[in-house]
């Protein structure tokens, strides 16, 4: 490669690497499966039981499980290399998808039947996203190059899970939703294969050591606290987003799917900002970076508390976009600097992790502030969570350039 685009590296130059383009859209095939499969268990459990209760039951323990032993997956990859953990877990997960396909192709399966199968499948879900990255991070060593690598890969990923849900809406069009968990499954298979076959993958050994648990998976957080808090602190935001900008529509005499609009205006922005964060040779370290995404995502909140109608929303949702793709890419970039080579797998699941659990916590604080307060309020409170998060990474910052730990310059 060139100096040039070394010094100034195009997305174009992140899919010149050897083997990072057959890398890449193998484990984007398999992470496809992660926005088809979730829907297709719920319709499909939905039709089966015609319990909106049993589905969600199925659904609850499918994600949770999913989400929250995903740092426990990735210290298996750290642990034993990609090719000797991956492939017993997607193994396992396409057979226990499998099984969930056959479980509701009827009516008549059992309720707890269907939890155990669902919470099943989602404990063996394979971490490909967070491995990918710790890939990019031996494919990109140049730290310019990896952070395209990180902004194109968080736009793909956020595309995928857009795209995911529309295919299925295609799917049960003309067949039961139990065929939508079998396509997952399919593509969980074909991409797993196709990414542990990569010789950039290959090339990737185990480090042998217990990383995940007692001491050392603390020490893992620890490592990585200020991308986390940042993470959970997005992940909040969508997570009180989605229901707002419901509520929102239905107060100002819209449907429902009228939000849907927004949202999309939200995903738009986002893969915006995304790419314009990937483009931008920044002259600031990442710990700074973090903060002011932080504050700029809450003040594009509080922004959008000033919306009188749904098209001016929309045109605020954008704006907040505009902070949350840059804002996890370099929660994740934070975490790769910070976190020890042993463990670069299980630090970017735990920031995968942190998005989710606040997404969930801000699912249910939404559905209490909307209770109380109109729309408007809540975007601004909302706004002020973000405000805060930005000032307690900040703070964060400080203390690790006072006490001498190392602050990532990427």
């Amino acid at each position: 490669m060139s100096s040039t685009s070394v010094a100034r590296p195009s997305y174009a130059a992140v899919l010149r690497i050897p083997h990072a383009r057959r890398t890449f859209a193998a484990a984007l095939l398999g992470r496809l499966s992660y926005g088809i499969a979730p829907l297709s268990v719920m319709l499909a459990v939905t039709r089966a039981c015609g319990s909106y209760g049993v589905a969600g039951v199925v659904m609850a323990l499918f994600s949770g499980t999913s989400v929250f032993l995903s740092p426990a997956r990735a210290a298996l990859i750290d642990r034993y290399g990609p090719r000797r953990a991956l492939v017993p877990m997607a193994t396992a997960y396409t057979a226990l998808l499998v099984l969930l396909a056959v479980l509701v192709w009827r009516p008549g399966a059992p309720a707890f039947v269907l939890a155990g199968a669902g919470g099943a499948a989602g404990a063996c879900t394979p971490p490909l996203g967070p491995t990918m990255r710790a890939v990019w991070g031996r494919l990109a060593p140049d730290r310019a190059l990896m952070q395209r690598a990180y902004s194109l890969d968080a736009v793909a990923e956020e595309l995928l899970f857009v795209s995911g849900p529309l295919l299925v809406g295609v799917l049960v069009g003309f067949a039961p939703p139990a065929v939508g968990v079998l396509v997952g499954a399919g593509l969980i298979v074909v991409g797993t294969a196709g990414f542990v076959s990569s010789p950039a993958v290959r090339a990737v050994p185990g480090s042998g050591r217990k990383a995940g648990a007692g001491t050392a998976g603390q020490r893992v957080l620890r490592d990585i606290r200020r991308p986390v808090i940042a993470a959970v602190g997005v992940g909040l935001a969508l997570g009180v987003l989605d229901l707002l900008v419901v509520a929102f529509a239905e107060g100002h005499g819209h449907g429902a799917g009228s939000a849907a609009w927004v949202l999309a205006a939200l995903s738009a922005g986002s893969a915006v900002g995304g790419l314009l964060n990937g483009a931008v040779a920044w002259r600031v370290c990442a710990g700074v970076r973090l903060s002011a995404q932080a504050a700029g995502l809450g003040l594009a909140l509080c922004g959008a508390a000033l919306a009188q109608g749904l098209g001016a929303l929309a045109v605020a949702a954008a704006v907040v976009g505009l902070f949350v793709s840059p804002l996890i890419t370099t929660a994740y970039l934070i975490a790769d600097e910070a976190a020890a080579p042993e463990a670069r797998v299980q630090a970017g699941a735990w920031v995968n992790t942190a998005v989710n659990a606040g997404g969930t916590a801000g699912a249910a604080a939404a559905g209490v502030l909307v209770g109380w307060l109109p729309a408007g309020v809540c975007f601004a409170v909302t706004g002020g969570v973000m405000l805060l998060t930005a000032v307690t990474v900040a703070r964060g910052a400080q203390r690790e350039r006072g006490t001498g730990d190392p602050v990532p310059l990427v």
